[in-house]
Formats: C-alpha cells, sequence, structure tokens
C-alpha cells in the first residue's frame, strides 16, 4: 500500500509548501503538484498522473478537497477513477471523504445519489420546458436552410427535372438539402 498526495495552487503567486507538508506527514511517499487553475479538469497533469500510479489498497490523499475537486460531479467522477484503480481516498480537512471507512463510504455514496438526483431533476426540467416550447410552436434545432419560397421553388425546379445540385448552387445548399425537401 502507497499512499500517494496530491497539492494544487490555482495561482503562481500561492506556495504549494503548506500542503506538500502536511500531505507527507500525514503519510504521503509520493506527492503530485501543480500550480493550475481548479476549473481546468483537462488541464490538471499531475492529477492525471496520481490517478494513474495509484494501484489497488492505495490511497490518494488531499489536504482539503477543493484541492482536488471544483463541483461535486468533478469529485465524483475522480472518486470513481480512484474506485476503478481499487485505490481509496482520504481528505485530511474533511474527514467524512474518507473511502477507507465504511462511514466515509457511506458519506459519499450519499453525495453521489444526491448529485444524480440533481442530474435528474435537470433532465426533467429542462424536459418539460421543451414540451412547451413545442406546444408555443417554438421550432427545436437549427433553423431551415431556405424559407418556403425558396422551399416551394426548389421543388418546383426538382420536379421539372433539373439537376439537384443546379438548383443547391442557385440557394447556396447541399444537394441533399434539395434532396430532402417534401
Amino acid at each position: 500500500m502507497t499512499v500517494y498526495g496530491y497539492a494544487r495552487v490555482s495561482t503562481d503567486g500561492q506556495t504549494l509548501a503548506a500542503q506538500e507538508a502536511a500531505l507527507r506527514e500525514a503519510g504521503a511517499t509520493k506527492v503530485f503538484a501543480e500550480k493550475v487553475s481548479g476549473a481546468s479538469t483537462n488541464g490538471r497533469k499531475a492529477l492525471a498522473r496520481a490517478l494513474a500510479a495509484l494501484g489497488p489498497a492505495d490511497i490518494l490523499l488531499v489536504t482539503r478537497l477543493d484541492r482536488l475537486a471544483r463541483s461535486t460531479r468533478d469529485l465524483l467522477n475522480t472518486l470513481d477513477a480512484v474506485a476503478k484503480a481499487g485505490a481509496g481516498f482520504r481528505s485530511l480537512a474533511d474527514t467524512w471523504a474518507d473511502t477507507t471507512t465504511p462511514h466515509g463510504r457511506l458519506m459519499l455514496t450519499v453525495l453521489g445519489g444526491l448529485a444524480e438526483f440533481e442530474r435528474e431533476l435537470i433532465r426533467a426540467r429542462t424536459g418539460e420546458g421543451r414540451e412547451r416550447a413545442k406546444a408555443r410552436g417554438v421550432h427545436m434545432g437549427r433553423p431551415p436552410a431556405l424559407n418556403a419560397d425558396q422551399r416551394r421553388e426548389a421543388l418546383a425546379r426538382r420536379d421539372a427535372g433539373e439537376a439537384l445540385t443546379d438548383i443547391a448552387r442557385t440557394f447556396g445548399v447541399s444537394h441533399t438539402t434539395i434532396s430532402r425537401l417534401r
């Protein structure tokens, strides 16, 4: 079992020294550290290396949850990656966030359930709003490439046997747009 630490500060003006010292004091044998904004989920290369280093029974340790994740969704995604590696997770300041204990796993499971519930509420509200908009006659999706007059003219020209590419060139659209007209 290896304890890996992860330390992050947002700006160059901040220092990693306090986090690194706390992580080493708590037993971290290797600390992955970086200076990058927490909002940049794809730019945290040290976090990616820390997650890649995790093996079964290893532990990822942070000083505080906000050093690891910017949102609940980001936290749950990161903890899922930790769990898939067979490893555990601990936060020094947030003692409830400890997947190495039954109580910590329970708290994170409840947190995950709440996040899933929130996603479902958002999905339902979005769907209801979309249905109300459709009932009011709001067109969803991309606007039509041709207006009603252009469609009528293109259909007449197509029915007269004119080549689809010639009609399409006239209106500045693809020949498949003309072929789909009804």
